[in-house]
């Protein structure tokens, strides 16, 4: 919904763009430096509580398919054998089944799940293949799962964020909850 790095970024769902002013100032009153705990977090209730993910723009449909190559096949084996896996071993099996897709377009992202927003579904995960060549598979599994995790977000109703309810999740199935790896940067 809005991630926040003080003093550097401050990213905002686009479905924010229609929220009533109550939320907007809300937002503001959140990322305002030397702002009291109390006055964040009450804050961050507030724009929370919209729901943002409904006044966003649909996405275009169907999503534009990424270029598939020969030499990707194999990754998208794994990916799909990892993804059935972890399923069963953090999940119970009870994730639906989803695309995936390796990305040669990603470049600062290592993974994201889009979401049909109106149906409040996860539809597609999509891994860098950079990520993949570079960083390994330990690292690319990691990836995998964090963004599994959103999709068991969206299959259960929750906020797709990286909130409390993310982070708790993250440390159950044994990944860190940052939204980044620390490798990306380097």
């Amino acid at each position: 919904m809005a991630s926040w790095t003080p003093g550097k970024r401050f990213r905002v769902h686009e479905g924010y763009a229609m929220a009533p002013n109550e939320v907007l100032a809300a937002i503001v009153r959140f990322v305002m430096p030397g702002a009291r705990r109390s006055v964040r977090l009450t804050a961050r209730h507030t724009f929370l509580a919209f729901p943002a993910e409904t006044h966003a723009p649909a996405p275009p449909w169907p999503p534009r398919e990424p270029e598939r190559r020969p030499e990707d096949e194999r990754l998208l084996a794994h990916l799909r054998q990892l993804h059935a896996d972890l399923n069963r071993l953090h999940f119970d099996g009870e994730l639906s089944p989803i695309r995936i897709v390796v990305s040669r377009r990603m470049r600062r992202r290592l993974g994201e799940v889009r979401l049909d927003r109106h149906a409040g579904r996860a539809v597609l995960i999509a891994i860098s293949r950079r990520h993949i060549r570079r960083d390994g598979w330990t690292e690319a599994t990691a990836t995998l799962l964090h963004e599994m995790i959103h999709q068991w977000q969206a299959e259960t109703g929750r906020p797709v964020d990286h909130g409390a309810r993310f982070r708790q999740k993250a440390a159950q199935v044994g990944i860190e909850p940052s939204a980044v790896s620390h490798r990306a940067n380097g």
